[in-house]
């Protein structure tokens, strides 16, 4: 059974990163989504039930959640849920996977910032690595509406922009 789903949880454990042989980038963490109601004859919210994921992200989603997820952080999560029913020769469960499409900070218990992670280089690109690093040129940024948010200004003559302002009347 596979259905979408989106959670708010806390990462529970620290996030294990691991590459396959075959250059597959894997990162997992279990999360748990506490839930909390209201209970009206104490007045005051109260903890109800704690669900427990495992979360499995791949390739570059693993990449940048093994450089950004810490345990004890409040995270968002949303993919596919997989309940599978297991057993060996002692035990048996069911356990709950959530295979992540988007994982990020809950931003109501704090702040962060987006840094953008470089694509990965493929062999179709020869040459890709130029004089200046990572910086795109100039021809570049004017495509990429990211690039001008990230260097901090406007494109010239766009909205916003300084030229803008000033020809505007008061």
């Amino acid at each position: 059974m596979t259905d979408t789903i989106a959670l708010t949880g806390i990462v529970a454990t620290t996030p294990r990163h691991l590459v396959t042989s075959s250059g597959l980038a894997i990162t997992s963490f279990r999360l748990a989504c506490r839930q909390r109601r209201f209970d009206r004859t104490k007045n005051s919210w109260v903890d109800a039930d704690t669900n427990w994921y495992t979360v499995s992200s791949f390739r570059q989603l693993a990449n940048n959640v093994e450089q950004s997820v810490r345990k004890g952080e409040h995270v968002l999560v949303t993919g596919r849920l997989r309940i599978r029913d297991w057993e060996n020769q002692d035990r048996s469960g069911t356990s709950v996977e959530v295979e992540a499409e988007a994982v990020g900070h809950n931003l109501t218990w704090g702040t962060t910032s987006l840094v953008r992670s470089a694509p990965p280089v493929s062999a179709e690109q020869p040459d890709a690595e130029q004089p200046g690093g990572d910086q795109p040129s100039g021809d570049q940024q004017a495509e990429d509406p990211y690039a001008a948010a990230q260097s901090g200004g406007a494109q010239p003559g766009g909205a916003g922009s300084a030229t803008d302002l000033e020809t505007r009347p008061a």
